[in-house]
């Protein structure tokens, strides 16, 4: 039957298909690059330390500091009642460990917007806390306290604030 009698002529695959299609494709792919490299940039200044030379020569120092605290066994409990931040500062086997001062650094995991510092006041020997309404959300708390001038807790804990009453 010829294209005469009523028959369609056939689809044929050109170059400008081929080049559609890869465009198309490669594009794609290079435009969801772009945004997901958009968004890491924007949502995360990306600074761990302001200069990584020094945080590399202080590294060995602080690793020690922190093998001596691991080994005194000497902890730490936080408390988050409603907007009351309490820290309580123990030894396993000792009990309540007189303490100076306690610090709380509260991070959000990304971002630094919110971040924020509590210097808890002292009720006991190794109790304290302050009052201080939490954001909802994850933070990490950095906890640090001093007896004598000397860190003898620091350690970091992870949290999550309910939305609402808890």
């Amino acid at each position: 039957m010829s294209a005469e009698q009523g028959e369609k002529p056939g689809f044929t695959f050109t170059g400008w298909h081929m080049l559609t299609i890869m465009l198309l494709f490669f594009g794609t792919i290079i435009s969801v690059n772009v945004t997901m490299a958009w968004n890491a940039v924007t949502s995360w200044s990306g600074l761990v330390v302001p200069n990584t030379y020094v945080a590399s020569q202080q590294f060995n120092g602080k690793a020690e500091a922190a093998k001596a605290r691991a080994a005194s066994g000497i902890v730490g409990k936080l408390h988050i009642d409603g907007s009351t931040v309490e820290y309580e500062v123990s030894h396993p086997q000792r009990g309540a460990v007189d303490t100076d001062k306690v610090t709380l650094n509260f991070r959000r995991p990304v971002g630094e917007h919110q971040d924020f510092s509590l210097s808890l006041e002292k009720h006991g020997p190794n109790t304290f806390s302050a009052r201080h309404e939490l954001a909802p959300g994850d933070w990490i708390v950095e906890a640090i306290a001093v007896k004598d001038g000397a860190v003898i807790v620091h350690e970091g804990t992870r949290i999550d604030i309910a939305g609402g009453v808890r």
